[in-house]
C-alpha cells in the first residue's frame, strides 16, 4: 500500500506531465516537478499537515498547497481531472520510452492519433513515422530501440523500491513469534539495479505463523502458491515474492543457494564435485556411494535422513570454508572471477559506506534543488562527513536560470560556512554542461575559482557514437573538469544510455586525471557495475555521489556503494574516501593541463 506522501507525489508528477502535453508553461510543469520530489521525499505524513504546514515543504507554494490540500479532503484534484480529459491515458505512457519527451508524443497523438506504446510500436513497423517533422531516420530507430528497452524492463523494480518492500516484510516476519533468522536474499542481496522478483528466506520449526504473516500483508493482491516451506505471493504493483522457510541447521547453505547468482552457484558445485563433494540448497555432502544428499526435491518434499555425510551447512562461511573459500561477499557472486580470486586469497576489501569521507555532486534550492544551502550542509553533517561539496547547475542549462552573480554571491556563503557544521569543510563547485563539442559552461578564469567541477551531458542525447566519444574525451581534457558526472546519462526508467566508446574515454581519463562518477540515484545508478570494472583497468578513479537535489537523497550513497562493490572496488578506488589534504592534491589536475594544446 502506496505511502499518502507517494500517492500524493505521484499525482502532482502526472499533473506536471500532462502540463507538458498539452502545450503549458515548461516553467510551471517544472515548478510542479520539483514539488512532486520533496512531496514524496518529505518525513512527515501529510495527512497530518494543515495548510501553514504543507506549505513548509520545500517547493510547495500556494497553488499546489491548495491542490494537496483538496485531495486530502475530497481525494481529486479537479485541475488533475481537467487536464485528463484533454490528453488520453495512454499518451503520457508513450513518455516512458526512453528517448520520448512530451512534443514527440502530442506530435505522434495529434498527427497519427498514436495513444499507447503498442500503437506506436505498430506504427513504427509499418514505416509510419516517415516524414513527420523533427523525427529523421535516426530519430525513429531510437525510439524503435526505447519500445525494445521498455519492453525488456517491464516487470523489473528499481533497487531502492524493492530494497524497502523487502525491509519492511523482512522486519514483519521476524518478529513473527517462532522466526529465528529471516533476510532477502537472491539478486536483491546481491544488490542488482533492478529487480524481477524479491526471495526471502527465514528459519523456524513452524512455518505457518511466518506463511501466514506474508499473506495478510495489505499489498499482497494474490497468492500463487503456499505450502510449508514456500508461499508465494503478487504484490499490488505487481512485485512477486517468494517466501522460503529451512530449517536453522540449513541456512548457510541455503542463504547461498537462493542469493545465487545461478553462474556463480554452479561454478561452487563444480568445485565441490572435483573435490569429491556435493552442494545443495541442503548442505554440502561428502559424496558417498550413491552420491545423494538425501532429497529428492525442494518446496513441499519430506525431508528424510540422509545417507551423506553432511559437512557445512550452518552458516555461508560454514560452506565456503569446507570448499576450501574464504566467504565471498553477495554483491560479488556473479562468476567474474570471484571464485578464482577467492581460492587464492586475492579478494578486493571492498569500499563501504562508512569509507566515504564527503559528498562531491549535491545540489540546492538556487537551481533545482528542493532545501537551502544551509539545510544540505546540517544534514552531511550528521552523516558524519568531513567534507562536502555544493554543485549547483552551470548557466548553459537554461531552465535553471543560473548567472554569474548568483553562483558567486553562493561562494561567498560557502566561504563563511566552511567548518560551520561540526568543523565539516565545504566545498564550493558547480556540475557544468557539456554541449555538444565536448565544451563547457564559462571560461578558464572563472572554472579557476571553483574548488571542484562535476561536468555532465544534458542535451544533445542523440549524436552519433564518434560524436558522443569526441565530446566526452574533450571534457576529460579540460583542466578544470575533476569528475565526469553521470557519465553515460542513462534514467533506468526511461531514458537509455547514449552510445559512446566509453573504453577509448577511459583511456584518456585515466591519462589526465579525470575521475568518474558513479551517480547513486537509484534512477540512474551510472556507471553501472560492468563499466566500472572496465574503467578500472584503464586505472581511473571514481567519485561515488549522490546527485541529491533534496536531503533524504543524500542517503542514496549506499546504492552507489553497491554498485561500486560489484564493480570490484577498494577505498584507494575512490576519491572520496581519501582525506581532504589527498583529495585536492587530485582536484589539482596536473595530467589535465599537461594534455591541453599548448
Amino acid at each position: 500500500m502506496a505511502r499518502l506522501n507517494d500517492e500524493v507525489g505521484a499525482l502532482l508528477r502526472e499533473y506536471a506531465d500532462l502540463i507538458q502535453l498539452s502545450g503549458g508553461n515548461a516553467f510551471r510543469a517544472r515548478s510542479y516537478e520539483k514539488a512532486a520530489r520533496s512531496v514524496s521525499g518529505y518525513s512527515g505524513d501529510l495527512a497530518h499537515l494543515d495548510d501553514a504546514g504543507l506549505r513548509k515543504i520545500p517547493g510547495v507554494g500556494d497553488s499546489t498547497a491548495d491542490k494537496i490540500s483538496e485531495y486530502l479532503a475530497t481525494g481529486r484534484i479537479a485541475a488533475l481531472e481537467s487536464l485528463r480529459t484533454k490528453i488520453p491515458d495512454g499518451v503520457r505512457g508513450i513518455t516512458k520510452i526512453p528517448g520520448v519527451g512530451p512534443k514527440t508524443a502530442v506530435l505522434l497523438y495529434r498527427k497519427l492519433g498514436i495513444k499507447s506504446v503498442e500503437e506506436l510500436q505498430k506504427a513504427v513497423e509499418e514505416g509510419r513515422l516517415k516524414g513527420l517533422p523533427g523525427l529523421g531516420e535516426r530519430t525513429v530507430e531510437n525510439i524503435r530501440h526505447g519500445i525494445d528497452q521498455l519492453s525488456q524492463t517491464s516487470g523489473r523494480t528499481l533497487l531502492n523500491v524493492a530494497l524497502e518492500l523487502a525491509g519492511e516484510l523482512v522486519a514483519e516476519i521476524a518478529a513473527v513469534p517462532g522466526c529465528k533468522k529471516c533476510a532477502y536474499a537472491g539478486s536483491l542481496r546481491r544488490m542488482r539495479e533492478t529487480v524481477g522478483d524479491i526471495d526471502i528466506l527465514a528459519t523456524a520449526k513452524d512455518s505457518a505463523p511466518l506463511m501466514a504473516a506474508l499473506i495478510a500483508r495489505p499489498e499482497v493482491t494474490d497468492v500463487i502458491g503456499s505450502g510449508t516451506t514456500k508461499t508465494s505471493v503478487r504484490m499490488d504493483k505487481g512485485l512477486q515474492v517468494d517466501l522460503r522457510v529451512v530449517p536453522p541447521a540449513d541456512w548457510g547453505a541455503a542463504l547461498i543457494y537462493f542469493t545465487g547468482s545461478r553462474a556463480h552457484n554452479i561454478k561452487l558445485r563444480g568445485r565441490a564435485i572435483k573435490a569429491g563433494m556435493k552442494l545443495s540448497e541442503y548442505g554440502l555432502f561428502d559424496v558417498g556411494d550413491d552420491g545423494g544428499d538425501g532429497h529428492d526435491g525442494d518446496d513441499d518434499s519430506s525431508r528424510s535422513a540422509a545417507p551423506a555425510k553432511k559437512l557445512a551447512s550452518r552458516t555461508e562461511k560454514e560452506v565456503y570454508a569446507a570448499l576450501g573459500l574464504p566467504w565471498i561477499p553477495p554483491t560479488l557472486r556473479e562468476d567474474r572471477g570471484e571464485i578464482e580470486a577467492a581460492a587464492q586469497n586475492k579478494l578486493p576489501d571492498l569500499v563501504q559506506l562508512k569509507d566515504l569521507r564527503g559528498d562531491l555532486h549535491t545540489h540546492t534550492d538556487l537551481t533545482d534543488g528542493l532545501a537551502p544551502l544551509e539545510v544540505m550542509l546540517e544534514t552531511a553533517a550528521d552523516l558524519g562527513y568531513a567534507y562536502y561539496a555544493v554543485t549547483d547547475h552551470a548557466p548553459n542549462l537554461v531552465m535553471q536560470r543560473m548567472t554569474d552573480e548568483k553562483m558567486l554571491a553562493q561562494r561567498a556563503r560557502v566561504r563563511e560556512l566552511d567548518r560551520a557544521y561540526r568543523g565539516m569543510r565545504v566545498l564550493h563547485g558547480a556540475e557544468l554542461n557539456i554541449d555538444a563539442d565536448g565544451e563547457v559552461d564559462w571560461p578558464p578564469d572563472f572554472l579557476a575559482g571553483f574548488d571542484i567541477c562535476v561536468a555532465s551531458i544534458h542535451s544533445s542525447f542523440g549524436l552519433d557514437r564518434a560524436a558522443q566519444t569526441r565530446r566526452l574525451i574533450r571534457a576529460c581534457q579540460n583542466p578544470y573538469v575533476h569528475v565526469i558526472g553521470h557519465p553515460t546519462t542513462r534514467l533506468l526508467d526511461r531514458r537509455q544510455p547514449i552510445d559512446v566508446d566509453l573504453d577509448a574515454v577511459f583511456a584518456v581519463a585515466a591519462k589526465t586525471g579525470t575521475a568518474f562518477e558513479i551517480n547513486a540515484s537509484p534512477q540512474r545508478l551510472d556507471l553501472n557495475d560492468e563499466q566500472v570494472m572496465a574503467a578500472k583497468r584503464h586505472g581511473v578513479k571514481f567519485a561515488i555521489d549522490s546527485d541529491a537535489h533534496s536531503t533524504p537523497a543524500l542517503e542514496n550513497q549506499r546504492f552507489g556503494i553497491a554498485v561500486a562493490q560489484r564493480g570490484w572496488l577498494t577505498k584507494d578506488d575512490v576519491i572520496n574516501t581519501w582525506s581532504l589534504t589527498r583529495l585536492r592534491a587530485f582536484l589539482r589536475k596536473p595530467a589535465a593541463v599537461e594534455a591541453q594544446p599548448r
